[in-house]
């Protein structure tokens, strides 16, 4: 009875551990395909280059999409929002943003470039560009947030520091009366405005075949628990 018991005891432990491992690589697989998704649609509309207007931005239906999209109107008097722990080149940094309010359509995000933090810390004083200005760029989704912690945004001289960009929380935040579309505006890198940039999706996360490598991993580790499991239950048996 002890031996029998110790053995289903066993089987239930790999069992409940093949399955955690092989959730896991499942889930990193569908994230690899999910983010080769993003990046063959952004491939699309990059090739293609077709503009449409900013109010674009704004539009629910196309809350996770790309659109290559331009437009005039004025920066918002407001201070900048700077995106904490923003790695480039292998420096770490913040990304700049303003809020940019266009001639029709819902204020939006501008996505100004990254600037690097020296090792006190301190944060870069943003100018306000000034005046009627045509902006051209690329609109997409803000970065992934991961797990929300915390609030998304708070007070750094005379803006802001953003944990997150959660577009919902800054509008609420700076005192906007009328809600940021859900969609930033990526600046094209050849306009003369803002600092380093381009248009990479996925400069501060992992490429797709990263998540596939990752998967690998994963469903190989619940392939050694199941022989492992085999090898041990066969040599008791033997015994």
């Amino acid at each position: 009875m002890s031996r029998r018991r110790n053995l289903v005891v066993g089987w239930t432990l790999a069992l409940l551990t093949i399955a955690t491992f092989a959730n896991l690589g499942l889930w990193q697989s569908r994230r690899a395909v999910e983010k080769q998704a993003m990046l063959d649609a952004a491939a699309r509309v990059l090739g293609e280059r077709r503009p449409g207007a900013l109010a674009l931005a704004a539009d629910p239906a196309r809350r996770r999409d790309y659109d290559w999209a331009s437009g005039r109107g004025e920066f918002d008097a407001r201070g900048a929002l700077l995106l904490d722990n923003q790695q480039r080149n292998g420096r770490a940094g913040v990304r700049a943003y303003r809020i940019f309010v266009p001639e029709h359509g819902a204020p939006l995000l501008v996505d100004l470039g990254w600037l690097p933090l020296d090792g006190r810390r301190r944060f870069p004083a943003i100018e306000r560009p000034q005046g009627t200005l045509e902006l051209r760029g690329l609109l997409a989704p803000p970065p992934s947030t991961g797990i929300a912690l915390g609030p998304a945004l708070g007070r750094e001289g005379e803006g802001w520091l953003l944990t997150r960009v959660d577009t919902d929380a800054i509008a609420s935040g700076v005192g906007l009366s009328a809600p940021l579309a859900p969609r930033v505006l990526r600046l094209d890198p050849a306009l003369k405005l803002g600092y380093e940039r381009d248009l990479e999706l996925l400069a501060n996360t992992l490429p797709p075949e990263q998540h596939r490598g990752y998967s690998l991993q994963w469903f190989a580790l619940a392939a050694a628990v199941l022989a492992t499991a085999l090898i041990l239950t066969f040599r008791k048996s033997r015994r």
